[in-house]
């Protein structure tokens, strides 16, 4: 059987025009790993249920932690999340779920993150916990949006950039931003190459979004050179 804690809503940020950053308080400390999950479980009145399954896009604290949400239209839970729950609103959650898809924060070998839209949540709790327990540690991102108002964490994305903290790059599939010297477009085997380490680093690799980005780039990957036993991958969608 399932344990369920309920929490308590502390902020709700809208962060894209289809997404929401919650922040949940704990009635009791959770040690939650980067790169965990929740699930979220909503009851209706006459005792229907349905839960679904969001990764922890901040693991820093043990008496809260924060989920970013994508509005699916036709969804069950996620339009909830993101059009009606309000600072102060209770909602369960069970976990935190998922040992494989996981940073050991501290560690201080390299790491590549690959991240696609919002696959980019479970990478950004990664990259959090990096600034805190381990800043030296080599990370580098490549984030595939479509657009740039569809770039999640965009302040600390940009403030990384600014300040040099690691290797980021941002390539926008669809709608590129002026005066950008890539235009918009999809990854390709050469480009994703160029981006990343170099598989002599042998970095461990983490690569999340949706199903035929995660399986192509990590594909790439290993044609890149980079050893397949290091390769993590966390995806959603058909």
């Amino acid at each position: 059987m399932t344990d369920w804690l309920l929490t308590t809503v502390t902020s709700v940020v809208s962060i894209t025009p289809s997404a929401r950053t919650l922040r949940l308080a704990l009635p009791e400390p959770v040690h939650v790993l980067p790169g965990q999950h929740v699930d979220i479980r909503l009851t209706a009145e006459d005792g229907y249920s349905t839960a679904r399954t969001y990764s922890v896009s901040d693991a820093r604290e043990t008496r809260s932690l924060e989920v970013t949400v994508e509005r699916l239209d036709d969804g069950e839970v996620s339009p909830y999340l993101v059009d009606v729950v309000e600072v102060g609103d209770p909602l369960e959650i069970s976990g935190p779920h998922g040992w494989y898809f996981t940073w050991a924060s501290g560690d201080d070998r390299p790491v590549q993150l690959i991240g696609g839209g919002s696959g980019v949540a479970p990478l950004m709790s990664m990259i959090r916990s990096r600034e805190v327990d381990a800043p030296l540690t080599p990370f580098s991102l490549v984030y595939s949006v479509r657009s740039p108002e569809r770039i999640y964490y965009r302040d600390e994305i940009r403030q990384l950039m600014d300040h040099h903290r690691m290797d980021l790059h941002l390539v926008h599939t669809r709608v590129a931003p002026p005066g950008s010297a890539r235009p918009a477009g999809r990854l390709d085997p050469e480009e994703l190459a160029a981006l990343t380490m170099d598989p002599s680093r042998s970095p461990s690799v983490y690569i999340c979004g949706p199903n035929r980005f995660v399986e192509d780039c990590a594909n790439w990957m290993v044609d890149a050179g980079h050893d397949p036993t290091r390769i993590r991958t966390e995806r959603f969608g058909d």
